[in-house]
């Protein structure tokens, strides 16, 4: 039998009307903003099942892009966000997609950089304003948020796994879950961290120094 927390009773702080289509919606833009790390110029939100039937009348559109500037689910700043994204010369577009068989409340978030670098972060609102993030720049991954991540992309070969480790041993930070993943032997490959407590810059440039890392970043919500 399920132990329920006074979380799953109460459910999330929030400004909006749905746990699925506000809060982890804006819990979605806030970690493709965070995996862009980048000023953003324009932000595409592509919308699956629900979200493209529901989006305007729940919210999800506000959350989003409150989500992208920074904001969390419970800030009341979130009603404004579409105001707010405009006058900072944001452009921001929705439109709807069939991403196949994924969760109904689900999201491919295109972010455009002012250096003209885009960031894809594909996404589902899972219930109780939870997230799990499916997908980065066309890389199949799996990570919620809830812990400090680490998101490592790097050439599939032996030894990369205990080379991030090593760095992550030296500095004391304790590893909750590791996940790997690759497209195909000896091509490019990812892996996620999620740990007990946030990496800082220095660290996290220490592990984008190691041979055949290709780049590293982290999401702390």
């Amino acid at each position: 039998m399920r132990n329920y927390s006074a979380f799953d009773i109460i459910g999330p702080v929030m400004v909006g009307p749905s746990s699925s289509h506000t809060a982890g919606a804006a819990r979605l833009g806030k970690i493709a903003k965070l995996i862009a790390g980048v000023e953003i110029k324009h932000v595409q939100f592509m919308l699956h099942g629900s979200f493209a039937q529901t989006w305007k009348g729940h919210g999800t559109d506000k959350a989003l892009v409150a989500g992208i500037l920074g904001m969390d689910p419970w800030d009341a700043r979130l009603k404004d966000s579409l105001e707010m994204a405009a006058k900072q010369g944001i452009g921001v577009e929705f439109s709807s997609i069939d991403l196949g068989d994924v969760s109904p409340n689900t999201v491919k978030i295109v972010v455009t950089g002012i250096d003209g670098v885009v960031t894809t972060v594909v996404g589902s609102s899972i219930g109780g304003g939870n997230v799990v993030v499916i997908q980065v720049d066309g890389d199949d991954t799996e990570f919620t948020g809830t812990y400090p991540t680490l998101l490592v992309h790097h050439t599939d070969m032996p030894g990369m796994i205990l080379k991030v480790c090593e760095v992550l041993y030296a500095r004391k930070v304790n590893i909750v879950s590791l996940k790997v993943f690759r497209s195909a032997r000896a091509a490019d490959a990812s892996m996620v961290f999620e740990l007990d407590e946030a990496l800082t810059e220095r660290e996290i440039e220490a592990i984008r120094e190691i041979p055949n890392i290709k780049n590293a970043k982290a999401i702390n919500l």
